[in-house]
């Protein structure tokens, strides 16, 4: 008989929300692409904003937090947003990657000039930083935030990760915000345990004092 071919595994699918201004869904995300060389996933990018989750509570926030997000968070995210539109969600995994590096590893910021500089390292039109102050894509933002923060509810940030359940129903939370990102399979371990622990009906919060920056690896 001839040998049959082995059918191909089918990865999970990892929807993961994130702001590009914000360091800690960038270490998560470091995290989540090292899980993939280990655990049969496959992550899906989507894009959230920290400027729409906080914009109705900017008096509340420290002085500096709310200055960031009045002047930095805007730009990035609406360029991002508009990568996504004009040329596909199969773009934002390069594209976060090149922002992340630049903004965070590279010390350069979330500045006009970074973003600009990740464009054309991923190839997408230069155009696209004509976005920067452009609301054209402020209703899709405001879905795609909506969509990631409704599963978790308002009191968390990003980055928002959200996976098949066993009874075929979603799975979110918040985070984990890790640094630095364990590689191999202390990776892979950390995901598991994850997955459990946000797998049990009623679980709520897991949270310990950081004490300690992130650490960004290149």
């Amino acid at each position: 008989m001839p040998a049959t071919a082995e059918k191909p595994v089918e990865k999970t699918p990892v929807d993961f929300w994130f702001d590009p201004l914000c360091p800690w869904a960038w270490m998560t995300s470091r995290w989540v692409l090292e899980v993939e060389k280990f655990r049969d996933i496959k992550v899906r990018w989507n894009v959230m904003s920290l400027a729409v989750l906080n914009e109705d509570k900017l008096d509340e926030l420290p002085e500096e937090y709310r200055d960031m997000l009045e002047t930095k968070a805007w730009g990035p995210v609406r360029v991002v947003i508009a990568a996504q539109q004009e040329h596909g969600s199969e773009v934002l995994g390069d594209l976060y990657t090149a922002l992340g590096t630049r903004i965070h590893n590279g010390g350069e910021g979330p500045t006009k000039e970074a973003v600009a500089a990740a464009l054309d390292e991923v190839g997408l039109p230069a155009s696209l930083i004509e976005h920067w102050d452009d609301t054209k894509y402020e209703p899709e933002l405001r879905a795609s935030h909506k969509e990631g923060i409704d599963k978790v509810g308002q009191e968390v940030g990003t980055p928002v990760i959200a996976v098949p359940g066993a009874d075929g129903e979603q799975i979110a939370f918040f985070g984990p915000v890790v640094t630095p990102a364990p590689k191999g399979e202390a990776a892979a371990k950390l995901w598991d345990g994850t997955l459990l622990v946000a797998s049990v009906p009623g679980f709520y919060e897991i949270k310990r004092t950081r004490t300690a920056g992130p650490v960004f690896e290149n």
